[in-house]
């Protein structure tokens, strides 16, 4: 995976982490690979892989069964908040970024529908 030095890896492997969450490549009470594992498959340190890990906990994204591993999230509205969430961002961001290169909302909506003027 290649980082940006514009935010913490921990959080890039988070958003990475959700993204294969909401399409579906993760499942719902899927089994995840230990954070050793993560860790030497994104090529990261441990402590930061076990930071991502310690945050997706916390925000509920996985689930911890002590003696047994973490699992995705089985709470299908958590995942469908979750993408929704992702969703606005990416639209706000495409948006800043339309806006920054002089496009008008106008000419943003003609292009996302496959148009161009």
């Amino acid at each position: 995976m290649q980082f940006s030095t514009s935010s913490p890896i921990y959080l890039q492997v988070m958003d990475c982490i959700k993204r294969e969450i909401i399409s579906g490549r993760r499942n719902p009470g899927e089994r995840v690979e230990s954070v050793r594992t993560l860790a030497a498959f994104y090529g990261i340190n441990l402590n930061t892989m076990q930071r991502a890990c310690s945050e997706l906990e916390r925000e509920g994204v996985l689930v911890t069964r002590r003696g047994v591993g973490s699992f995705v999230t089985e709470d299908e509205d958590l995942i469908h908040r979750l993408r929704e969430h992702m969703a606005d961002e990416l639209v706000e961001h495409f948006r800043r970024e339309m806006a920054a290169l002089g496009f008008t909302e106008e000419e943003m909506t003609l292009r996302l529908r496959g148009g161009k003027p």
